[in-house]
């Protein structure tokens, strides 16, 4: 009887990397330990990392390694000459950018708010270590900030007015989120049921989108 994790290693021979990514500034931190093979193209690995994190893939993004900068060059180019190169996301793969264990780079969400995280390659596992075919995330907490909500600096500024129902704009905050917000919620079970309707290995925006959206209605 062939087990599932050998089923999955005929499928990729591919090494699985174990990453911990924290949102830089956050305190207390918010941060997500996935698990994903190192054959994952940066466009998929971003799609990981909306669902994983919480956001809702409705800004730009980045992928900050050394010096080089990988992202949707459908979207994201250099705007002036002199500016640094944006290189297309779609051609590379995280073992090409991070081959080694202990490695870092950062992953910026929406320029304007800026929620930069620092990814680490925790440990890169033997193909047939874990059945992972996808993502899988180990470990995490706390919830996704909200967002246009200012950055860091703004969601911290948000969560002491919400805590202080005396303050004059504690009200217009929860009308502005809109729904019931609990700072420390995270589920791991969660998370990866909605991991689980990534398509891999390739993720199409329109695809993204629809397993986003029914997060945010579910969990809305």
């Amino acid at each position: 009887m062939i087990s599932f994790a050998e089923t999955v290693a005929r499928k990729s021979r591919a090494p699985i990397y174990q990453l911990k990514i924290v949102l830089i500034d956050s305190k207390p931190s918010v941060w997500r330990l996935l698990q994903v093979p190192g054959d994952a193209r940066l466009d998929w690995l971003h799609a990981a990392l909306q669902v994983a994190l919480g956001w809702t893939n409705s800004h730009l993004h980045q992928f900050m390694v050394r010096e080089a900068c990988y992202s949707d060059t459908r979207y994201h180019q250099a705007e002036f000459e002199g500016d640094q190169e944006i290189l297309e996301e779609r051609k590379f793969t995280l073992q090409q950018i991070a081959p080694r264990e202990q490695d870092t780079f950062g992953y910026e969400y929406d320029f304007g708010d800026s929620w930069v995280h620092s990814v680490t390659v925790q440990q890169i596992l033997p193909p047939a270590a874990t059945a992972v075919l996808g993502a899988l995330c180990r470990d995490g907490a706390r919830a996704c900030p909200p967002e246009d909500c200012g950055g860091v600096p703004g969601y911290a500024n948000l969560l002491k007015i919400l805590k202080n129902r005396k303050h004059p704009e504690h009200q217009s905050m929860k009308d502005w989120l809109g729904r019931e917000f609990d700072a420390a919620a995270f589920d791991v079970a969660t998370t990866n049921l909605w991991l689980r309707k990534l398509k891999w290995p390739r993720v199409t925006e329109a695809q993204l989108r629809k397993v986003l959206m029914a997060r945010d209605e579910v969990t809305g």
